[in-house]
């Protein structure tokens, strides 16, 4: 009799554990939640002219950026960078004269957007030409996860080659910089059409 009684209790025990069991597990499903990224907030932006002395280029420079003169890989002068603090960007101009050589610098400029085809999705390629300032080149935009997602090429095509490639000081990843990378486009190609060069007339 003791053993039924027992035996009856543990059921009764049972079937309302089961039935806790049942009322938890029936309650809200966890969802994963998509990985996410830290809020950018984009600053407001002014430009001022960035004509120095010293370089034979002048173009509009916003100001959330610094232009710093540097040294280029031969001692080459009016080499610049463009750094935006604020962004973790900056934007690597380089400056060389054309002596007759225009075909090789334009060769080595499709050497160095090339070289990140690899992590490329794809690199579209727009002409750009203002022939009343003799500014003709190249705006690349890299898709994809790559180093240097913009470059482009400026020249006169008789005395000056002008380069640039912007780079962000992160591991690239085109879904955390995007609101970054399009408020650097409008920059770039604000500086583009602003660009003209000082001794060409």
């Amino acid at each position: 009799m003791k053993r039924r009684g027992r035996q009856k209790k543990n059921r009764v025990l049972l079937v309302v554990l089961m039935a806790v069991l049942l009322s938890v597990s029936c309650g809200k499903r966890y969802v994963p939640r998509p990985y996410g990224y830290w809020r950018i907030e984009i600053p407001d932006t002014a430009y001022t002219a960035f004509a120095e002395d010293t370089l034979p280029y002048a173009f509009d420079l916003s100001d959330n950026a610094i232009a710093e003169p540097i040294k280029g890989d031969n001692g080459e002068r009016c080499w610049i960078n463009v750094k935006y603090p604020t962004l973790n960007a900056t934007l690597h101009c380089s400056y060389k004269p054309v002596k007759n050589n225009l075909g090789m610098l334009s060769d080595e400029t499709q050497k160095f957007v090339y070289k990140h085809a690899m992590k490329a999705e794809a690199i579209p390629e727009q002409g750009y030409e203002h022939p009343e300032k003799h500014v003709y080149g190249v705006y690349y935009e890299l898709q994809g996860n790559t180093a240097s997602p913009i470059q482009f090429v400026l020249t006169d095509s008789t005395a000056n080659f002008f380069r640039a490639a912007l780079y962000f000081n992160a591991r690239p990843n085109q879904d955390s910089i995007q609101p970054v990378l399009d408020y650097m486009r409008g920059d770039i190609i604000r500086m583009i059409e602003s660009f003209e060069w000082k001794d060409v007339k």
